[in-house]
C-alpha cells in the first residue's frame, strides 16, 4: 500500500506558494456513485488537481466551482447526477447522485486549521475535521468519532445533519513476526486489502526479498524490530513463528501498544500455554484478551493461503466490528 494520499498536503503546499487552493470533499452519495464519502480533490488556483471526487464525471464542473470559490472564498455546496453513460466510463453498472463540498484555504478552512490536519497525519494520529455547514465553523477533533474511525465512515452526524464529519485514519500497517509460508501468502493479501506490511524475523534466509519482493523487513530480534516499527490505533500484529522466544518478546512489546488486532498462531494447547506466559510476565487479563488465539477465523483452513484467507477476515471483523 502507498502511505497516504497527499491531497491536504497538496493543498496546503499550492496556498503556501501563493497560487491558492480548494479542496473539495465528497459529502453525501446514492446510487452507484464513483467515490465514496469523504473522498477529496484539492485544486489549485493555476487550475492543477490531486486526487478526484468522482473518478471522472464531475471534475470539471467542481474545478470551475472551485475556481470561483478562490476568487470569493465562499463556501460551496454542490449536488451531481452522474448517468448512466458517465458511470459505465469510469467502469461502474449504472449512475448514481453526488455531494461535494467546495472549501478554499484561507475561507472558512483556515490554513491555521489545513496545517493542523497535516500535522496529525504526518504523526499518524487519528483526526476528524468537522464541519458545520450552517456556522460556517470548522474545527478539528481527536477524540470522539470511535465507530467513525473504526470504520474509515465519513459523513453527516445524525443527531446534527448539517455537521459533516470527514475521518483522517492513519494508513493500516500489519505487523508480521516470522517469515514462514502462512506470511507469504498473509502479505500480498494484506497488500490488496489496503495494509503496509512489514515482516520481522532475525533469521535472514526467511525474511528475505526472494520470498518477500517489495516488503519491508527487519531483521532485529522481534521486540526491538516492533519498537521501531511503532505499533499504534490501525496497526495490527500477527505471531506466525510458533516460537515462544521469537514471538513472546514482540507480543509483550506491542500488547500494551493500542494495535486494534493481536493474532499468534498456535493450537488452543498452545494458546493456554501463551495466557499462563504472559500472565506471569504481568499482563492484566483484558490485556491478555486482547491476543486472538489460534489466530484467524475457524473455517477449516487447512494449507498456508487458506490460513492466511482466515487471518485476514478475522482482522477484518475486528477493524470493521470491533469484536
Amino acid at each position: 500500500m502507498d502511505s497516504f494520499d497527499d491531497i491536504p498536503e497538496q493543498a496546503l503546499a499550492w496556498h503556501r506558494e501563493g497560487t491558492g487552493a480548494v479542496l473539495a470533499t465528497v459529502t453525501q452519495t446514492w446510487g452507484s456513485a464513483p467515490r465514496r464519502v469523504g473522498s477529496m480533490l484539492a485544486i489549485s488556483g493555476g487550475g492543477e488537481i490531486a486526487g478526484s471526487v468522482s473518478g471522472g464525471c464531475v471534475e470539471g464542473a467542481v474545478i470551475v466551482e472551485a475556481l470561483e470559490a478562490l476568487e470569493d472564498g465562499k463556501t460551496r455546496e454542490l449536488e451531481f447526477g452522474v448517468s448512466d453513460d458517465d458511470a459505465f466510463a469510469v467502469g461502474l453498472a449504472c449512475g448514481g447522485t453526488i455531494r461535494v463540498m467546495v472549501d478554499p484555504v484561507g475561507g472558512a478552512l483556515t490554513e491555521a486549521l489545513l496545517a493542523e490536519l497535516v500535522a496529525a497525519r504526518a504523526a499518524r494520529q487519528p483526526v476528524a475535521l468537522v464541519a458545520d455547514l450552517d456556522t460556517g465553523a470548522r474545527r478539528l477533533d481527536r477524540a470522539g468519532h470511535a465507530v467513525r474511525f473504526r470504520m474509515d465512515r465519513s459523513g453527516f452526524e445524525e443527531e446534527a445533519p448539517r455537521r459533516f464529519v470527514a475521518i483522517h485514519n492513519p494508513p493500516l500497517r500489519l505487523i508480521v513476526v516470522g517469515a514462514v509460508h502462512i506470511a507469504q501468502a498473509l502479505v500480498p493479501m494484506a497488500r490488496l486489502a489496503g495494509y503496509d506490511p512489514v515482516v520481522i524475523d532475525p533469521r535472514e534466509t526467511f525474511a528475505s526479498p526472494a520470498r518477500f519482493p517489495d516488503t519491508r523487513l527487519l531483521h532485529d530480534w522481534p521486540d526491538e524490530a516492533v519498537g521501531q516499527v511503532g505499533p499504534d490505533s490501525r496497526t495490527a500484529l500477527v505471531l506466525l513463528t510458533h516460537d515462544p522466544k521469537l514471538d513472546d518478546p514482540a507480543l509483550q512489546a506491542a500488547l500494551r501498544r493500542g494495535c486494534f488486532y493481536i493474532g499468534a498462531l498456535g493450537s488452543t494447547r498452545t494458546h493456554a500455554k501463551r495466557v499462563e506466559r504472559l500472565a506471569q510476565a504481568g499482563f492484566t487479563e483484558a490485556e491478555i484478551a486482547q491476543v486472538h488465539g489460534p489466530v484467524g477465523l475457524d473455517i477449516g483452513a487447512a494449507s498456508p493461503a487458506e490460513i492466511a484467507v482466515s487471518i485476514m477476515a478475522e482482522m477484518t471483523r475486528v477493524l470493521r466490528r470491533g469484536a
